[in-house]
């Protein structure tokens, strides 16, 4: 089985086509999954949850889609200071003001965890790959790299993982792998909203069968980031969200003095 894992797309509709496309013409895929976080931050909310649906994606549900679904008060994001909160809290009320009924039941409908199985599931001991947001419990966990094995080993015994099984997530919009006692864990990166320094769309190609995971391809693609700039900056949501684009989430180097 070779199949395509996005992640964190965030109403960045040009970035999403970007991948889709990407994906037809050089993955070679068998399926496409998405990990969650369908919205928030980005002006496309509702285009991008159409265009995951009429392409039949299944997936699961990010933080920022169960909180909009539910109406939740927070959108479950950690920020990285007050300036970046309240940018936060600016897109998630104009994310709830502006989805429409059916995107919102849409978002609600989301699983939050989905297990496929390469082999089929009549194959006793067959491969398992377990896909959600952030981990096995909650979808506001944020797994970084840096967390220690014992971390990853703890989840992988929460969903019951053995050697040869995939654990695949999103969240952070960072994406890395990580291979302990025979389990896979694959961070897919971010589709629309990438936190590493990389303005690109990021996703994954994983492949995996009888023998195991075969490989782990970390893919970026280039997309129109100007009509995303523009869109943010015309639709009342705060102008840094098209900065974070435009830098992948890297700091904005100091001023060199006068």
């Amino acid at each position: 089985m070779r199949c395509a894992l996005i992640s964190d797309i965030h109403a960045n509709l040009p970035a999403l086509e970007a991948v889709l496309d990407d994906i037809a013409a050089h993955a070679a895929v068998d399926a496409t999954y998405h990990l969650g976080d369908l919205v928030g931050y980005g002006p496309w909310p509702n285009e991008a949850t159409a265009l995951i649906r009429d392409r039949g994606i299944p997936g699961v549900a990010g933080n920022y889609d169960s909180t909009v679904a539910t109406g939740y008060p927070h959108c479950g994001c950690r920020s990285q200071g007050p300036a970046e909160e309240a940018q936060a809290h600016e897109s998630y009320a104009w994310t709830r003001a502006h989805v429409t009924p059916e995107t919102k039941q849409c978002l609600g409908a989301l699983p939050f965890r989905l297990d496929l199985r390469p082999e089929g599931g009549h194959v006793s001991g067959g491969r398992t790959i377990f896909l959600f947001h952030a981990t096995p419990t909650l979808s506001t966990v944020y797994w970084t790299e840096d967390r220690p094995d014992d971390f990853a080993a703890k989840m992988a015994g929460l969903v019951g993982a053995k050697a040869g099984d995939v654990l695949a997530f999103g969240h952070t919009h960072r994406p890395w792998q990580r291979e302990l006692a025979g389990i896979h864990f694959v961070n897919a990166g971010s589709v629309g909203r990438p936190k590493d320094g990389d303005w690109r769309a990021g996703y994954v190609v994983l492949e995996a069968g009888e023998a195991g995971v075969g490989g782990v391809e970390f893919r970026r693609v280039e997309y129109d980031v100007a009509r995303a700039d523009a869109a943010i900056r015309g639709s009342g949501l705060p102008e840094a969200l098209a900065d974070h684009l435009r830098s992948g989430g890297a700091p904005t180097p100091p001023a060199e003095p006068a």
